[in-house]
Order: C-alpha cells, then sequence, then structure tokens
C-alpha cells in the first residue's frame, strides 16, 4: 500500500460524558489540562479503548478465517462480503501471480507486484464496510470504562446520541491529501461504526511483504478452502490497510491511573478474581454483574502481576532508557520487583548507596508515585507506543515536577508516545521552555540545564477542558504557546491574581480596622 499518514490523527467527541465537543490532535506529547471533572479522564480512556481495540484488530495474526476476528471474542462477526465473482477473481490473482514472484539473486529481491483492480475493489470495499466491528468496539469501550455497556456514557439528558470520531489524512501517490474518517454512533440500544474511506492505492506491492508471503502460505488452502482461503487473504489485507491509515492508534497503549502509589500498596489485596471481572465485557454472560473495577484500572493491576513472569523481567536493546534516568534523577535510588510467597509481584525501592531494600509503602509518596511509571517504561512501553499518565505531578515538589516533565519530553525524543492530564502550572511552563528549546541551536545551549532535551511545536499539543458549552458541558480548545507571558495561557495565572488581590482586599480591611481600633 503506497497512502501514508501524513499528520498526526484527531479525534473529535460530542455528547460523551461531561464532554459536549471536542476536536484534539494526537502528538507526541499530548496534555490535556483543565478544571477537575470536565473530562479529561473520560478522553484519555477513550483513547486507550481505541488503541486497545485497533491494536489488538490490526495486530491479530489471525489466519485461514472466514471473518474478519478480534481475537478477545469468541462470537464471529459480520462475514467479509465477497461475491463469488470475487472470490474466483481473487483465486485467479493467487494462481497467476506465483510463478511472477521469483528470488533474484542472494539478496532476496523480488520484483514489485500489482494487485489486479479487481482484487484492489474487493479490498477497499471491505476496508470502508466497519460496521461489522461496531459491536466488539463497543465492548472495548465498555470494558475500560467499568460500565455495562458503551450507551451508559451518553450525556443525559441532553442528548440522546454520543459520537466520536478518528479523522485523518493520507497522501496517495499522485500526492493529493484524502480524508478518512471511522466514525461510532451510541445511541441507546445501538452501537454503529461507520467510515469514509479513500480509495486505497494499491498499485505496488512488494513482493516481500506480508501480502505475497500470505499468498504462499494460501496456496495450499485454494484448492480444497478456496472460499475461507480468499476470506482469510481479504481479511488480512484490510487488517493491514486499517492500520497503515490508522497509525499511531494501531500501536500499544498503557494506563497508568491517578493515585497510582494506592494502588500498589493495595494491589496484593486485590485477587485476581477482581481483576478478570473488568476483562473484556464480551466474554461475559448477560446476567453477569458490572465489572468492580475498570479496564482501565484492572489493565494496570494485571500488568503489575505480570511482572512475575520472567519475560517482563528482561532488560535489553529495547529498554527506554529515559527509566534509568528517571530513577537517578528524581527517585535517587532503584525500583524493584520481587516474586512474593504467593506468587505475587513484591516492590521494593534500594535508594543510593543502601545495601538493602525497602518496601515501595515505606518509601516517600513521591517514590512510590513514580515507580509505577519507571516499571511501565522499563518493562512494557516501547518506542511508537502510547503512555498515559493521569497527574503525573501528584505527590511531586514543584521543582520535581519540572524535572518528570523533561525526563518525559525525553521519552518522547526517545519514540514513545505520551498523553499526561495535568493540573500544575509549573508542568505546563516547563513544557514551554521545552518547545521554547527547540528553537535554539545547539551551540547556544551550552550552560543551560537539560540542553539536549526539547520538544518542536508540532510534537506537543496542549487542550483545555473548560465548561461553557450551549447545554452547560465541556469544550475542549487547543491553547497555543503564548510566548508573551512564557507559557500555555490554562488559566493558572488568574487563580494567582485573585489569590493577590484577595490578599490585597483582606490587607486594605486590616489596615482601615488598626487606625479604626487605634481611634
Amino acid at each position: 500500500m503506497t497512502d501514508e499518514i501524513r499528520q498526526p490523527p484527531e479525534l473529535s467527541v460530542a455528547n460523551l460524558g461531561p464532554i459536549e465537543s471536542a476536536n484534539i490532535e494526537l502528538r507526541p506529547l499530548t496534555v490535556f489540562v483543565g478544571p477537575s471533572n470536565t473530562g479529561k479522564s473520560y478522553a484519555a480512556t477513550l483513547i486507550y479503548a481505541l488503541h486497545n481495540f485497533i491494536n489488538a484488530y490490526t495486530n491479530s495474526g489471525r489466519r485461514f478465517v472466514e471473518h474478519i476476528a478480534f481475537p478477545a471474542y469468541n462470537a464471529p462477526l459480520r462475514p467479509l462480503d465477497l461475491s463469488q465473482e470475487d472470490i474466483d477473481s481473487i483465486h485467479e490473482w493467487v494462481i497467476s501471480a506465483l510463478p511472477h514472484v521469483a528470488i533474484v539473486g542472494n539478496e532476496g529481491y523480488r520484483h514489485p507486484h500489482k494487485m489486479p483492480n479487481a482484487v484492489a475493489k474487493v479490498v477497499n470495499r471491505n476496508l470502508s464496510d466497519m460496521a461489522r466491528m461496531s459491536e466488539p468496539l463497543s465492548d472495548e469501550i465498555a470494558r475500560c470504562f467499568g460500565m455495562e455497556r458503551a450507551s451508559n456514557l451518553i450525556r443525559y439528558p441532553y442528548g440522546g446520541k454520543s459520537l466520536f470520531a478518528i479523522r485523518g489524512s493520507a497522501t496517495g501517490e499522485n500526492g493529493r491529501d484524502r480524508r478518512f474518517q471511522y466514525e461510532m454512533e451510541l445511541t441507546n440500544g445501538d452501537a454503529r461504526l461507520t467510515s469514509s474511506v479513500p480509495e486505497m492505492a494499491f498499485a505496488r506491492i512488494d513482493p516481500d511483504s506480508w501480502y505475497i508471503w500470505h499468498l504462499q502460505s494460501l496456496m495450499g488452502e485454494f484448492q480444497e478452502g478456496k472460499e475461507e482461503a480468499a476470506r482469510a487473504l481479504i481479511a488480512d489485507i484490510v487488517r493491514g490497510a486499517v492500520s497503515g491509515m490508522i497509525r499511531p492508534f494501531n500501536r500499544p497503549a498503557r494506563y497508568l491511573p491517578a493515585d497510582r502509589a494506592g494502588v500498589m500498596h493495595a494491589h496484593q489485596v486485590a485477587v485476581k478474581g477482581a481483576i478478570a471481572s473488568a476483562s473484556r465485557v464480551g466474554l461475559r454472560r448477560e446476567d453477569s454483574p458490572a465489572p468492580i473495577l475498570s479496564g482501565a484500572l484492572g489493565d494496570f493491576l494485571q500488568g503489575l502481576i505480570s511482572l512475575t513472569e520472567p519475560r517482563h523481567r528482561r532488560r535489553g536493546a529495547n529498554e527506554i532508557l529515559v527509566a534509568q534516568r528517571i530513577e537517578k534523577t528524581l527517585m535517587r535510588g532503584e525500583a524493584l520487583v520481587k516474586t512474593s510467597t504467593t506468587g505475587y509481584p513484591s516492590f521494593f525501592f534500594r535508594p543510593d548507596g543502601w545495601e538493602r531494600d525497602l518496601p515501595l509503602m515505606h518509601a516517600s509518596s513521591m517514590v512510590s508515585e513514580i515507580a509505577p511509571v519507571v516499571l511501565y517504561l522499563r518493562h512494557f512501553v516501547r518506542p511508537g507506543g502510547l503512555l498515559i499518565i493521569e497527574e503525573p505531578e501528584s505527590h511531586l515538589h514543584p521543582a520535581m515536577q519540572v524535572e518528570f516533565i523533561r525526563l518525559l519530553a525525553a521519552a518522547v525524543q526517545e519514540g514513545v508516545r505520551i498523553l499526561i492530564t495535568t493540573h500544575s502550572e509549573w508542568v505546563l511552563e516547563e513544557l514551554a521552555n521545552l518547545v521554547k528549546m527547540s528553537a535554539l541551536p545547539d551551540d547556544k545551549r551550552e550552560g543551560l540545564e537539560y540542553p539536549g532535551i526539547s520538544l518542536r511545536p508540532d510534537q506537543v499539543g496542549v487542550w483545555l477542558f473548560e465548561l461553557g458549552g450551549e447545554t452547560g458541558g465541556v469544550n475542549v480548545r487547543e491553547i497555543e504557546l503564548d510566548e508573551d507571558i512564557a507559557a500555555f495561557p490554562s488559566g493558572f495565572t488568574l487563580i494567582t491574581e485573585e489569590l493577590y488581590n484577595r490578599w490585597g482586599d483582606i490587607d486594605a480591611r486590616t489596615q482601615d480596622w488598626n487606625v479604626h481600633d487605634s481611634g
């Protein structure tokens, strides 16, 4: 496929929880700021759910099945739209294409191959018809929010439906931008996924790509299972096309909730059954109770528990190096995981210079809050993946908040995508400094703290959640860096002014009272 994404995707939301409307461009570092109870966590959880679903769908690796299958669900989805004529065209392509896919030389180079128009039309038709994915996507959203059904997110009493959409721009071989959109509509009794997708260009298929590899693997199946193999092939090509269009949603995401320290300290009393109840909604019986944990929180706990598995404990070339920098500069010690006698992990902290380990619950609140970030960066998050952190400033002195956002920016430089929700003025002010730093040549940064850490303006997006919608809900808008005040104007300075004015009012009355009393 020759189409490529040029801009970060946009997520638009309407009538979801407290959010009346939002249009958010997801950049390498995305920041949600605003008063409490304005929907920042709603938006973050929705993004997490979309990542989970799309990553699982596009990377399921399912082969030789007659349906596009989401791997977490047992029930078959609606079959692909294939006529007998389509199946014959696909069969003819396989039979005619394979003899011409010859390896040339010792390096394994193969000539590019053209997908026939008849097959390309089948792919594009199924690429646009995503209705079969409505139910599993709705279930994953409900699971992540810890609700029985996704329609519970509809903002009552102002509307009968909720909408959200992923939009992006693909550039074809002719250089023209072509917009695509996947939209989900939630009503009381239904969830409907629709799409508006441009015709994708399949003019040059690399014979070393998985398309041709899959043709070869299907060759034996076509004689006896012609229809099933045709469906499997088109399903894989559609899955790959969606993955290419909708990235970076096709990469894994991890969610670190607020009060991470409390969750970590309590995780050993959270039995596996509680975590299992937050598993995929699609696997629960209709008469099963609602989960007692949200899927996002359950996933976080499950991630902690899985650290007892050796495959998560390995350290290697793929480790995010900024995890060590966070330990060295902020924690001044190392976060450790050990397997307890119950089989659950126990978490410890070894301060620099100590010869023994301190149980994490006995460490400072700052260390306890940062430790999960370090563990997830070290064991789970890889370049291209998304790490969502609620309130990274929790339990941190303002100076440590500044250090922390710098190091998270360093993680972005290593290829990690990060989304944070915050109430911190210091976080936003240092973020402004990091953006300003990007305009400074390397030879002019000598003497500045962390001269190697900076982020370009197009790598950062700050989105303000604020009350004031037409129906009393929350609207979301981007706030641009204001170089005159050296900050992203989120309204924090207004609070400072109000406090200063209050001081002046109190001081004036105090002086007046003192004069009156002395008289």
